[in-house]
């Protein structure tokens, strides 16, 4: 019985993709804290949203890590490094060897942590090329969760978020729908009776014509790849001016997801 959760990361764990009816974010951590809030008695469940979009992994360990230890709940759910993977030249290995020190002072302060492996990105554009870069990670991910104890929140096997409805449009963010089979997945890392299958078959889709296609492509990159590139440029970050959500409340944030269903 989890009676307090951390989410510590960085855009998906804040819930990019996910508005809610303010214009935060809910996303899949959030969701995930309901469904743990619901196996406690009303009012005896605590949770922490710490993570801010665009962080790097060494940002997370100075600004999170030690708000989460400093918390010491029950559950702390570790997702990071995937900003370093994207960039140009970071060598997975070394991100991994700092990644795992983090993981190493975060069971010293939590009974559980869930670490997150990275998506298949087989059918993102600007990420696809990473591919194998990012199956490297989640093999380092994976034997960390090994050597520590902690279940592991695997996203790359998690096949529905293939599908292009799982995505916001700017094709980098899980779509509302996609943050909550994201938030079964991690109820089922954690051996819990989840109320729906997060590999629930999507309904079927009209076919789409070349041109579709290649209008919604250009659409694409002038709304979303060209601004990202220019952020790189610039050294720039999306969570620049962005802080944490700190501690919610599960009531709120039922309330918030029901707004906007």
């Amino acid at each position: 019985m989890i009676g307090s959760y951390v989410a510590v990361g960085d855009s998906f764990t804040e819930g990019v993709g996910d508005p809610g009816p303010d214009g935060a974010f809910v996303g899949w951590a959030d969701r995930f804290a309901v469904l743990l809030a619901d196996r406690r008695p009303e009012g005896d469940f605590q949770y922490t949203n710490l993570a801010v979009r665009g962080k790097l992994l060494d940002q997370i360990v100075a600004d999170q890590v030690p708000q989460a230890i400093g918390l010491a709940p029950d559950l702390i759910s570790f997702c990071a490094g995937g900003n370093d993977i994207i960039r140009p030249g970071t060598d997975p290995d070394e991100v991994a060897e700092r990644f795992e020190r983090a993981v190493a002072r975060l069971t010293e302060a939590a009974a559980t942590v869930m670490v997150t492996t990275g998506f298949d990105t087989r059918g993102v554009p600007l990420l696809k090329h990473l591919r194998g870069k990012i199956a490297t990670y989640n093999g380092h991910v994976r034997a960390i969760a090994d050597r520590y104890g902690c279940p592991v929140l695997d996203l790359w096997s998690l096949k529905s978020v293939q599908d292009r409805r799982a995505w916001d449009s700017d094709r980098l963010h899980l779509s509302p729908e996609g943050h909550t089979r994201v938030a079964l997945r991690a109820g089922q890392a954690l051996g819990l009776d989840v109320p729906a299958d997060p590999e629930q078959p999507w309904p079927p889709l009209p076919p789409r014509g070349t041109l579709e296609v290649r209008r919604d492509d250009v659409q694409w990159a002038r709304e979303y790849l060209v601004p990202w590139i220019g952020r790189r440029l610039r050294g720039e970050s999306s969570g620049d001016h962005v802080t944490a959500k700190g501690t919610l409340s599960p009531d709120d944030i039922k309330m918030r997801i029901a707004s906007v269903a």
